[in-house]
This record gives C-alpha cells, sequence and structure tokens, in this order.
C-alpha cells in the first residue's frame, strides 16, 4: 500500500473508531472541531444519495433493505423516502454563502450534484423519476422535499430551471387525490401546500387549515402534542409535528392569511419547552431513552430541538454550548457504531449499529435518511456562538456530577 493509501485508510480508522469525548475532557473540544466532525459526518451520510442523484443511478444504487413484516411497495416509495429526507436536513448547510473554506468544498459538492440531479427526478423519461402518482407513502416525503425548498429557497429551488419547477409543482398538486390520515400526516399534507403558497402557485387552503386545527385541538400541554387522539410516547413531536407546524405557520404568518402571528408565536414557543425537555432527555454518555415508533431514525429525534437552536430560540437555561456538545455526544454513539454504516457507505437498518430488528414494518433503506435533520444547526455559520462559545456540560452531565443545575418546570400555555 502507498504511503498516501495508507494515511488516507489510517485517518478514516480515525474517524470510526475515535472514542467519544465529552464537556468533561481535561481539554474540552473546540467548537471548531466540533464542527468539523459534524460537516463530515453529515457529508458521509448525504454524499451516496446525492452522487447517485448527480449520476442518475439513485433506483440503481440506493441498497433495498427492509424491516421485518415490511408492507409498502418498496419500489414505489424507497426512492422518494431518501431524497425528500436527505434535503430537509442537508438544506439550511447548503444554504451558506461559498467561501475558501474545506466545510464549504463538501456543501458545493453536495448542492452541486444535487441541482444536477432534481430535473430527473421528476423527468417521466428518466430512469430516477420518482413516483407521487402512486401510493400513500408520497405525501410524507414530499412534504420532506417542500419543507427543503423552503429552507433553502436560493440553494435549491431558485437554481432551478422553469421545466422543472413546473413539474414539481404539478408533482405537489397531484397529491390532493389522497386524504392525509388524522395524524402527523396532515402537516405532509399541509406543508405541502404551504410550499406551493409560497412560491405563489395554486394552493389548496383547506389541507393546510386542516392541519392546524387538528394540531391545536392535539396539544396536551407542556410542549408535547398527541400524534392523533391518543398520546404514544415517541419521537413524532420532533420527527414531523413541531418543526413542521412551526414551519406552515412561518408562512402563513408572513403571508398573512388563514392565521395569525399568535399562532406562530406560540407554536414557536411550544416547541422551545419541547427542545428543553429533548435536551435534558440526553443522558451524560450521549444515550436517550429508545421508547416508540422509528427509532431507527437515529438523530432525526431531536430535529426539534435542532431547529431550535438554528432559529436562535434556545432560552437561557439551556445554552447552544451545551446543546452542541450533547448533540455530538449523541452522533458519536449513533454513528461510530460498527454497522451504522455499509461496507458501501449507505446506512443500515438500526440505532447504534446495524439492528434490523429494531425497524418498524415500514423502514426500508430510503427512510433512515431522516437522520439528517439532526443536524440542523450546520445552517448558523461558524461565526455563531453555536459554534464559538467553550464547551459546556449538558444538564444531565450537571445534575449527575453533583453541579448546580436549575429545577425543570413545565408551561401553561
Amino acid at each position: 500500500m502507498s504511503n498516501r493509501k495508507w494515511i488516507v485508510a489510517a485517518a478514516m480508522a480515525l474517524l470510526l473508531n475515535v472514542p467519544a469525548r465529552d464537556c468533561f475532557a481535561q481539554q474540552p473540544v473546540k467548537g471548531a472541531e466540533d464542527r468539523q466532525y459534524w460537516s463530515e459526518l453529515l457529508f458521509r451520510i448525504a454524499w451516496p444519495i446525492a452522487k447517485s442523484i448527480s449520476n442518475g443511478t439513485l433506483h440503481q444504487d440506493l441498497p433495498l433493505e427492509t424491516a421485518p413484516g415490511y408492507y409498502l411497495n418498496l419500489k414505489a416509495v424507497t426512492y422518494g423516502e431518501a431524497v425528500g429526507r436527505t434535503l430537509a436536513g442537508i438544506a439550511p448547510w447548503l444554504a451558506l454563502p461559498d467561501d475558501a473554506s474545506k466545510e464549504s468544498a463538501l456543501r458545493q459538492q453536495l448542492r452541486e450534484a444535487l441541482l444536477k440531479g432534481l430535473p430527473n427526478l421528476v423527468n417521466p423519461q428518466h430512469p430516477d423519476h420518482l413516483n407521487f402518482e402512486t401510493e400513500m407513502q408520497p405525501l410524507v416525503d414530499a412534504a420532506f422535499l417542500a419543507q427543503a425548498f423552503l429552507r433553502a429557497p436560493a440553494a435549491l429551488w431558485e437554481p432551478l430551471d422553469s421545466l422543472t419547477k413546473k413539474r414539481y409543482v404539478a408533482a405537489f398538486q397531484s397529491l390532493r387525490n389522497r386524504n392525509a390520515y388524522y395524524s402527523n400526516w396532515l402537516l405532509f399534507a399541509g406543508i405541502t401546500e404551504a410550499f406551493l403558497l409560497n412560491t405563489g402557485e395554486n394552493f389548496d387552503p383547506a389541507r393546510i387549515d386542516i392541519a392546524i386545527r387538528k394540531m391545536k385541538e392535539w396539544y396536551v400541554g407542556d410542549g408535547l402534542y398527541s400524534d392523533g387522539e391518543k398520546f404514544a410516547m415517541d419521537y413524532y413531536n420532533s420527527f414531523v409535528i413541531q418543526p413542521m407546524l412551526v414551519d406552515i405557520l412561518k408562512v402563513l404568518s408572513e403571508k398573512k392569511i388563514l392565521t395569525t402571528t399568535a399562532d406562530y408565536d406560540l407554536a414557536r414557543k411550544r416547541m422551545v419547552r419541547y427542545a428543553v425537555l429533548q435536551e435534558k432527555m440526553i443522558s451524560p454518555e450521549g444515550t436517550y431513552p429508545i421508547t416508540g415508533r422509528s427509532i431507527t431514525y437515529r438523530t432525526g429525534a431531536f430535529q426539534a430541538l435542532a431547529q431550535t437552536a438554528l432559529e436562535h430560540q434556545l432560552p437561557e437555561i439551556t445554552t447552544p454550548a451545551q446543546v452542541r456538545c450533547a448533540l455530538t455526544a449523541v452522533m458519536k454513539k449513533l454513528f461510530e457504531a460498527p454497522g451504522t454504516f455499509s461496507s458501501a457507505g449507505w446506512l443500515q437498518i438500526g440505532l447504534a449499529g446495524h439492528q434490523p430488528e429494531l425497524g418498524d414494518p415500514y423502514i426500508s433503506t430510503g427512510s433512515l435518511y431522516l437522520a439528517t435533520v439532526g443536524f440542523l444547526p450546520l445552517g448558523l455559520p461558524a461565526s455563531d456562538p453555536f459554534w464559538t462559545t467553550p464547551a459546556a456540560a449538558w444538564s444531565s452531565q450537571k445534575a449527575f456530577s453533583g453541579q448546580a443545575i436549575e429545577k425543570d418546570h413545565k408551561i401553561d400555555y
């Protein structure tokens, strides 16, 4: 093996096997080092998708692993899952301006690959054409794609040619022949229509209105919503409910239609409370409760916390530094576990490693890419306090090491 190849191999081995660092270390990790870790890890997750889209070989390349008892029409849905979920998480990062840094080179590589491939996904004659016309699942992943366009319009939507834009609009509008289930799915229909409203296209206000009304009805208190009429102890408040509700209400507030700014402000306050709870869920070791459905979405479980940090909404008791350190510890627990990635670099079903038994019967390889939404703070520039403030212990680290910590209190709104 040449010296150059040996050095590359050694570097990759270190990236995969370095022990998790924490904020109690003798020499705390700097924010710049955390950011490098996050950006290189997110690139590693997203690049197989982006590269395949760019090459027009997504249908050829994406592994078709499924969880036990899988019941969906795999080839009709898994590709759309992979695309929509990946873009929803990387969009804020891709929206940052280019510069001379190595990180910027990674962003530019991803952005250019995606912009090359996005037209193919709605071209009926292309092998990578995504299915929007049949099945219920496209309601879900069109929503994540719409959310990505809302999160980074200048990076992902505006550069598309007019024909491609028309095709995406038509694809989103074609979903109206399917009614969303009475659950978090109402938000999928709602955010797709909110995107159409935001871009000046024909939209269905009823699909937005019912999503907002039902979420108001399903609020159970202390920053938590029920997913439908019955509450479930899982992470759907973070996977979908809180981020999509806030993003929909943001569009409506800006357009001054269907709702009030007060509704948007209230939803954000509730998500802030939920983010506080999420930070407290992270143990001193960087683990968290493995409860409920879709646990194989990995860091997707912390989208609400990540989005609250991205939007500079963290309260004083939950500082940016402790969130950065806590989420870094989580990432190391999940993505450094042997088997999390296949030998070809694709995510595999599991939480910390390859654990197919943890997959719900609707989980396939494409589903797993919701993990990217846990990386939303990368949309903050490197100069932001989230990245520049010194490392800090998070709540559970402080509590279980005898440090002073502010007592938790519920909210009444």
